[in-house]
This record gives structure tokens, C-alpha cells and sequence, in this order.
């Protein structure tokens, strides 16, 4: 194969998955910030000025830029991977319980569908998070879904933490949008030009860091809270639209989904805000090799320290076991955390598709 047929594919394939894939690109030492004059803004410091922007107008991270290179991705794919023969042997899937029953009564719930997405019903009001409900070329679920689509309940709020297609799918949103006409559309800055053709006139509001959208006054605060990634849905938007994840501050209870993350100092950032939360859903997977993904994943081990920094009372993992993104065998990261919860100040909650975690 000619060496532009390669770059080609490795392109392609790195853009639909989500693979860090940029040209070199470290960010400057600009002093520009952006947010969305119609949402609350709460600051987590004094000095907060909002969500800081580059000279051209991209996204950029708060403390570590974000230096990955197409070099990078040619080394990893075309290096050895030591955990391969582990991961071929390997045949464990995630552990699944139908969700039909419970998602048909009164009861509220908060409810992984695998990977990155999860149902919430709290409060009479429903909520659904980063949404991968149906296959496409690149990304095959390796675990049931615990319901059909048939079963899935009224949706009032959809949230997209960020672009890639492993949380953000034009089939999935298309369908839902068709479906649930009068439901509102939650993400950040610049995500509602990516959706906005998929939709069906539903409302977007897109926030910066740290800012509370507007919801009715009965219901829930929900706030975008930052993270430690990138965005890039094409060949030529890198970084054009906000990653972040979501903190919910319910009634009697508080959730943080950390979306997307490296690890960095913006958690202590978000305990300092919004305080600490009483359920944390952290990602876990797609970790290695850490050389390449630290800058996007955290490890379990990471996780762990995550949620001692939140000062979390029930850690919840995610971000693994449901689509085959990296080196590490699909439940690696589960087999870390079982080897490690002793050391966990706090509730390790088993992870299964379609229990209740409530």
C-alpha cells in the first residue's frame, strides 16, 4: 500500500473513532476566554474568566495542551502490543440485566447502557447522556443494550459531552430526535452546528465551562464542567468545538459524569465549585498504551485517585468493556479496580448494563 493510501486510512479511521489525531498542535499562551452570555456562570476561582480560546478561535484545555501528532498514531498502530495475546484469549463480556421492567415504572433510576451513556430519571424529569444506542462501521457494542428501542422511556433532556462519534452518533441523535420532538438538547460550546442538521427543530444549549444551563425552577441544576481532551469530528475542525462533562445537583443528591479526561488538576476545580459528589461516573478504559492515551483517558489506577480528589462517596466505572477501543482486554479496567478496592475511600458500585445504580 503507498504511504499516502496509509495516511489516508489511519486518518480515517482515527477521525471516526475518536483517536487523538492532531498535526502538532500545543496550544499558546493566550489570555482569551469565551461563554455563553445567556447561562449562569459558577466560577470555581476569584480569577475565572471563562473558558479559554486560542488565538483562532479553538478550544483549548486549562492546564495541559494537548500535543499529539500523526506520528504518534502510526507508532502506536504499528507497534507491538504487548497485551495482544492476553486480550485474544480473553473472551469476558460485560455483565447485563434487562432494564425494561424498571424503566416502565414510577421509580427513578440512574442506569448504564454501556460504554459512555447513561439514563437518569430523577425528579419526574429524564435525562439521557452521550447516547450510542445503535452499530455503525466503526463501532460494534461487544455487550447488549439492557433494553430495546422500542422500551426507552419519554426523554425530556439529551446531553453530548462532546463530539467523537463514541458519544456523539448521527444515527442514534437522528433517531431520538424523531422520536422525542419536544426534547432539549444539552452540550458545549460549538456542538449545536454539529448536531443541528440532525435534529428535528429541537432546542441546543451549548455551555462553557462551568456554566449552569437554564432549566425550569422545579428541576435540577445541571452544569458543564471541563476535562482534559479535544474534539475532532473531520479532517479540518480540530478543536473548533467544547469537550467537557456534566455535574447534576439534585434534591437530595449530587452526580458528576466525567465525560472524556485525562488527568489533571481541573477535578479539584470541580469539588472546589460545585462540591463533592455523592455518585461519580468516571472513565476507566481505553487507557492504554498510556503513552499515547494519558492525554485522553484516565487509567483505573488514575480513576481511583480522581475520586479521592472529588471526595466522591459511591464510584461508579464507565468508558470500557463496551466498544473495543484500545490495547487492553474489554474488562482490564474492571480487573484493576476488583484488585485495588481496598484502597478506595469510598463505594466501589459493580458495574452492570441496566441495573439500577441508585
Amino acid at each position: 500500500m503507498k504511504r499516502s493510501a496509509i495516511y489516508f486510512s489511519l486518518t480515517f479511521v482515527a477521525v471516526a473513532a475518536g483517536i487523538p489525531l492532531l498535526s502538532g498542535f500545543v496550544g499558546n499562551d493566550t489570555e482569551a476566554y469565551t461563554s455563553n452570555k445567556d447561562l449562569r456562570t459558577l466560577a470555581p476561582f476569584d480569577m475565572w474568566q471563562g473558558t479559554p480560546i486560542n488565538e483562532d478561535g479553538t478550544f483549548r484545555n486549562l492546564y495541559q495542551p494537548f500535543d499529539s501528532r500523526f506520528s504518534d498514531l502510526v507508532k502506536w498502530k504499528l507497534s507491538k502490543n504487548p497485551l495482544a495475546e492476553r486480550k485474544k484469549k480473553d473472551s469476558r463480556t460485560l455483565s447485563v440485566q434487562s432494564a425494561s421492567e424498571l424503566v416502565a415504572s414510577s421509580d427513578d433510576y440512574l442506569i448504564w447502557l454501556g460504554h459512555a451513556s447513561f439514563l437518569i430519571k430523577k425528579e419526574g424529569v429524564t435525562y439521557l447522556i452521550d447516547p450510542i444506542l445503535i452499530d455503525n462501521f466503526f463501532l460494534k457494542r461487544q455487550s447488549e443494550l439492557p433494553l430495546s428501542l422500542s422500551e426507552l422511556p419519554a426523554i425530556d433532556y439529551i446531553l453530548i459531552s462532546h463530539n467523537h462519534r463514541d458519544h456523539c452518533d448521527r444515527a442514534t441523535i437522528e433517531f431520538l430526535a424523531e422520536r422525542y420532538p419536544h426534547a432539549e438538547f444539552l452540550t458545549g460550546l460549538g456542538v449545536g452546528k454539529v448536531i443541528a442538521p440532525w435534529l428535528s427543530g429541537q432546542q441546543v444549549q451549548e455551555a462553557g465551562w462551568f456554566q449552569q444551563y437554564t432549566m425550569a425552577e422545579d428541576q435540577a441544576e445541571v452544569i458543564f464542567v471541563p476535562t482534559r481532551h479535544w474534539s475532532r469530528r473531520g479532517l479540518s475542525d480540530e478543536n473548533k468545538t467544547l469537550w467537557g462533562g456534566f455535574y447534576f445537583r439534585f434534591t437530595d443528591t449530587s452526580v458528576y459524569f466525567m465525560g472524556d479526561s485525562g488527568y489533571g488538576p481541573h477535578y479539584m476545580d470541580i469539588r472546589n465549585a460545585l462540591g463533592s459528589p455523592d455518585y461519580a461516573l468516571l472513565g476507566v478504559g481505553a487507557f492504554e498504551p498510556k503513552w499515547f492515551m494519558h492525554q485522553s483517558h484516565i487509567s483505573p489506577t488514575d480513576a481511583i485517585k480522581v475520586f479521592h480528589e472529588l471526595e466522591g462517596r459511591f464510584f461508579f466505572p464507565m468508558h470500557f468493556g463496551t466498544f473495543d477501543l484500545s490495547d487492553e482486554p474489554l474488562l482490564m479496567p474492571l480487573d484493576i479496580l476488583l484488585e485495588n478496592e481496598g484502597e478506595i475511600d469510598g463505594t466501589l458500585i459493580f458495574p452492570t448494563v441496566g441495573k439500577n445504580i441508585w
